[in-house]
């Protein structure tokens, strides 16, 4: 692109130096036709001009410099140039100005070219006459034609390659990813005394001892030798140590949430129970007691099950997000969390903060009408009054006086009560989640004291 900026710069010097002062042969004639010109005829001045480009800020200045540097001799025209063109060194887009300067000697040249070298004017060699200028003029927009077709082809031949290239890129992408992985294990490795072979010592799990085998086998033994390039089979030998072996924890996509919370508080050592099969329940029912909404733990249960439905999906888009990436690992939590929060939330009658009476409440206005009527006289509206239980707990059912509790979960007249429904509500809940973290606490020293055995 940058030989076409160069060559658009001598488009329009051209453009400037054909609509330059004219010195046509109409005012030759005139002035020799004069009495006192004629006589001075010898003397024809002959203008010089040089042409170029120029960034546009620096007109002003390159313009002042001129006229006190040359004393006015000198004639100066320029016009913006309306492509924006990019620097051939830097390639950032600049605002060029064409200009063209008409001066007369030796000396005025020298100067002026001092000082379009000064400013980092480009300038361009133009002919004299106009009959070159028009050839020079052909010749440029020639190139300018044939540079835009290597371009157009250029950057279809790229279009092509790319768009071939993108077929492979995530197979390529995977391959680098092995290749890395293996060499950065090789690394690992340790050289024998013989140059010839790595040797290497890792944990492994006994159960895998045989899956580790065939794998060698299958590296070392392949029906294309091209692959492996090597005809040495791999040794694999089991050794007896005295150092304590590390903790190895087996988890899948349903437990490995679980084991990272059980992993945050402490790794359990080596042929320990591992407590994070028991927190898969004791967590996230934990958490219920203390949340207990039905509306709530739906919006959980919905979120978490559209994060499994399409975890294929989002793990192929790879995203990078920790914040996703921490809600998409525990997916399987928050979805158990939303479960148990829906449960507890029914025991508790809750649902965004609100009751449903579903069975009819067991509660009934014990209050008869001439209890309530002084307060009307005195226009007192609003007056906190209390259901006694012994006379208030009591429910009709087929008109038969029954005093039975709400079948099922917290009686939705609580909802009424404004001066004791919080403290109630949240001492039960509090008292149910201390009285499950006490019975979880005492379920781990049961587990340690295993260990220990």
């Amino acid at each position: 692109m940058s030989c076409v900026s160069v060559q658009h710069e001598e488009l329009h010097a051209e453009a400037a130096i054909q609509h330059g002062p004219d010195t046509d042969d109409d005012d030759v004639t005139h002035h020799r036709g004069h009495p006192r010109l004629a006589d001075h005829a010898p003397l024809q001045l002959q203008l010089r001009f040089v042409a170029g480009v120029i960034q546009r800020e620096r007109i002003p200045a390159f313009e002042r410099l001129l006229w006190r540097a040359c004393r006015g001799n000198v004639f100066l025209r320029h016009s913006e140039i309306d492509d924006v063109l990019n620097d051939t060194a830097t390639g950032e887009p600049i605002n060029k100005s064409v200009f063209i300067i008409f001066f007369q000697g030796d000396q005025l040249k020298t100067k002026v070219k001092k000082i379009c070298e000064g400013f980092r004017a480009t300038l361009y060699p133009c002919p004299d006459t106009p009959s070159e200028r028009r050839e020079m003029s052909i010749g440029v927009m020639t190139r300018i034609e044939d540079l835009k077709t290597v371009l157009g082809q250029t950057q279809d031949h790229r279009h092509r390659v790319l768009v071939a290239a993108a077929k492979n890129v995530r197979m390529w992408l995977t391959k680098v990813r092995k290749i890395k992985s293996i060499y950065h294990t090789l690394n690992l490795f340790n050289i024998d005394v013989t140059q010839k072979c790595l040797i290497a010592e890792c944990w492994c799990p006994v159960d895998a001892l045989d899956r580790i085998r065939m794998a060698l086998k299958r590296g070392t033994y392949n029906k294309l030798e091209e692959e492996s390039g090597s005809t040495v089979p791999s040794i694999l030998n089991r050794m007896d140590t005295t150092e304590a072996p590390p903790t190895y924890n087996k988890s899948n996509k349903y437990t490995v949430g679980f084991q990272n919370i059980v992993d945050a508080y402490g790794i359990a050592t080596y042929r320990e129970i591992n407590p994070a099969i028991y927190t898969m329940i004791s967590f996230p029912f934990l958490f219920a007691v203390m949340f207990g909404d039905m509306g709530h733990g739906t919006i959980m249960l919905l979120a978490a099950l559209f994060l499994i439905l399409r975890e294929k999906q989002l793990e192929a888009a790879r995203i990078r997000d920790e914040i996703f990436q921490m809600f998409f690992g525990g997916r399987y939590v928050i979805f158990l969390m939303g479960a148990f929060s829906i449960y507890t939330g029914f025991l508790y009658n809750d649902i965004f903060s609100k009751s449903l009476n579903i069975f009819g409440s067991a509660w009934a206005n014990s209050l008869l009408p001439n209890e309530t009527q002084p307060f009307f006289d005195k226009g007192l509206l609003e007056v906190p009054l209390m259901l006694v239980p012994e006379k208030a707990y009591v429910t009709i059912h087929l008109f038969i006086f029954q005093t039975s509790p709400y079948p099922i979960g917290v009686d939705p007249v609580w909802n009424l009560a404004e001066a004791n429904k919080l403290s109630f509500l949240n001492s039960m809940k509090m008292k149910s989640s201390v009285i499950l973290g006490i019975g979880q606490m005492t379920f781990g020293l049961i587990l340690s004291y295993h260990n220990y055995k």
